[in-house]
């Protein structure tokens, strides 16, 4: 199990501290978050900030959780995944997803720029960003036809420092096969819930029924370096670490905690929480 921290809240240079403390006590990863206009919190460009990081740190892996992928063109993302991930020395995970419409950005914005809210259009719309990245992590000469996209001879080198691009969480729904098989198809899954569950936390049951429907979808052998992400909060309970040994035990690979609420959201308490370090 490897272990990550969502800095949620704070000053652009509060978190890229936050992240560094991250790495000095033993976490394997930080994370930032993909937001425009979500109230009054301040809310930050997540490349800017995690290349910020990059040049801070040495080891821990990079990302957001998650990109919402409708609201930004394939080929602008294409080249920022590919410039965070020379900048990381190959360090960045792409978490990604549909997106919010409560976001300002999405539910605000008509006419030209305006990102459609239907879930069916955004769907299809992170499909094809995703065919799009992977077609530029060639670093050769690309076209693209999709419903939403189409793409003539276009070409973005050089090719990422992982191979063959780098590494795609897309977020599952649990146990909507639609969602689940997309994320079956690239490198991870970000676990979420559907339903009336939506907001609870999988349980490790839940963990090991997914992880049993992802190796009969992608066979035994393709489960190797197959990321099963969970998010959530434990570290500082007494009993987190039981908790990660049973998730780790049901085939989980990364805990990431992130903080949203109250006092837990606040940059003086999520730097406590880091010094703890994981809860290994």
């Amino acid at each position: 199990m490897r272990y990550g921290f969502v800095g949620s809240f704070g000053s652009a240079t509060e978190l890229v501290r936050l992240a560094v403390e991250a790495e000095e006590h033993g976490w394997d990863g930080f994370f930032g978050w993909d937001g425009v206009s979500l109230g009054p919190a301040p809310t930050w460009d997540p490349f800017t900030l995690l290349g910020a990081v990059a040049a801070q740190t040495s080891r821990i892996r990079l990302g957001t959780l998650v990109l919402a992928l409708p609201r930004r063109l394939p080929w602008e993302l294409a080249r920022q995944a590919l410039t965070l991930d020379h900048l990381s020395g190959g360090r960045l995970v792409l978490p990604v997803g549909v997106g919010v419409t409560d976001d300002r950005a999405v539910a605000g914005v008509l006419g030209r720029g305006a990102t459609p809210t239907d879930l069916r259009t955004r769907a299809a719309l992170l499909d094809e960003t995703l065919a799009v990245l992977d077609l530029a992590a060639t670093a050769e000469p690309f076209s693209f036809t999709g419903e939403h996209y189409h793409i003539e001879e276009m070409q973005i080198a050089p090719a990422p420092l992982q191979r063959p691009h780098v590494p795609v969480w897309p977020v599952g729904a649990w146990p909507s096969v639609r969602s689940m098989r997309r994320a079956a198809r690239w490198d991870g899954v970000v676990v979420q819930l559907r339903g009336e569950r939506a907001m609870a936390d999988p349980t490790p049951d839940d963990v090991r029924d997914l992880v049993a429907w992802l190796t009969r979808e992608r066979g035994a052998d393709a489960m190797a370096g197959f990321d099963v992400v969970l998010q959530g909060t434990f570290t500082g309970e007494a009993d987190a670490a039981a908790r990660a040994a049973a998730y780790e035990e049901a085939g989980a690979t990364w805990w990431i905690d992130g903080r949203w609420e109250g006092e837990d959201a606040q940059f003086t308490r999520q730097l406590a929480l880091v010094r703890e370090g994981p809860p290994r």
